[in-house]
């Protein structure tokens, strides 16, 4: 059996707040004035005698959103980056808060635009008198809770002269989530041209992983894929496929039917096969949705081995 699991690819990712712009990296500055209380900036003290301390942050590669803190004098404003070509969804929380109170009240998500920004919150002292601090974490998911998918027909994203399907809907092996319920693993060749389901805007892509097996501490999550999302917020995942087989680049738009990548077996599967999901953003967690998929002799009808989709 060709299976795999590939529907927890994702920008979830945690990130500690720092001060820089975005970057990959950059350095920031920490320190008390006269009142003791505790300063942060993107530049060192006008005042040389003051005791300040400087550190770097470094964002996890591929994080499209990143979070910059603006000194308002009364408060700081936590602004998030986004430099995907669509919308990514960030929920920020605080892991430390001394003297400090957050608005609006934390956690707290908003979906931020294609390139652009969004103040997610704004961080006052309690008492300006006394030292305060902060330490933020934040996910990212991509696309916007708010859209609402429409029927589609999808054409079988490879050309291919028998279609095999090793595991659909509601398959036992690792279709049995919330992101992976309604995925269907095709059967294909390494090297299979893969073509695009439905046209859209590249929005993520990973082609440099190199190796495949079924210890889920190491590869599950982990496999070669694009994401490509669509004019109605849809998002089409296509994974496990060949190391350096991506054909596409982030940002570009591509046409129903181009070819975008080669197939093949990476991250947690067990022989070669394409992993093909159509997703939404379900407010912070990714879910797969049925779709309709359309080859040569007319529409495809997947078999569905457990009865509905969990919880």
């Amino acid at each position: 059996m060709n299976r795999g699991r590939a529907g927890s690819i994702a920008w979830l990712a945690l990130v500690a707040l720092a001060l820089p712009p975005p970057a990959e990296a950059a350095r920031f500055w920490r320190w008390k004035d006269g009142q003791g209380t505790t300063i942060y900036g993107d530049r060192p003290p006008a005042d040389p005698a003051a005791d300040a301390r400087s550190g770097t942050f470094r964002r996890p590669p591929g994080d499209p959103v990143v979070l910059h803190v603006r000194d308002r004098g009364s408060h700081y404003e936590i602004t998030a980056f986004n430099s995907a070509p669509g919308p990514v969804q960030v929920q920020l929380d605080l892991a430390r808060a001394d003297n400090v109170k957050p608005v609006p009240a934390l956690p707290a998500s908003q979906v931020v635009p294609a390139g652009g920004s969004v103040v997610v919150a704004r961080i006052y002292p309690v008492d300006p008198r006394l030292p305060n601090a902060f330490e933020a974490n934040m996910l990212q998911l991509p696309g916007d809770p708010r859209a609402r998918p429409l029927d589609f027909e999808y054409r079988v994203p490879f050309d291919y002269g028998r279609v095999r399907v090793d595991q659909g809907f509601g398959g036992r092996f690792s279709h049995n989530d919330a992101q992976n319920f309604y995925a269907i693993d095709f059967a294909l060749p390494e090297g299979t041209p893969v073509l695009a389901a439905r046209g859209g805007t590249v929005m993520q892509v990973e082609s440099d992983f190199q190796r495949a097996g079924l210890d889920r501490e190491h590869y599950g999550g982990r496999a070669n894929f694009i994401r490509i999302l669509h004019e109605d917020g849809s998002m089409a995942l296509y994974a496990h496929l060949k190391p350096e087989g991506v054909e596409v680049r982030v940002g570009q738009q591509v046409r129903q039917g181009q070819r975008i990548a080669l197939s093949g077996n990476t991250g947690y599967s067990t022989a070669p096969h394409l992993h093909f999901a159509v997703q939404a953003n379900g407010g912070m967690r990714l879910e797969a949705i049925p779709f309709r998929m359309f080859g040569a002799l007319g529409e495809l009808k997947f078999a569905r081995e457990d009865p509905a989709p969990p919880r």
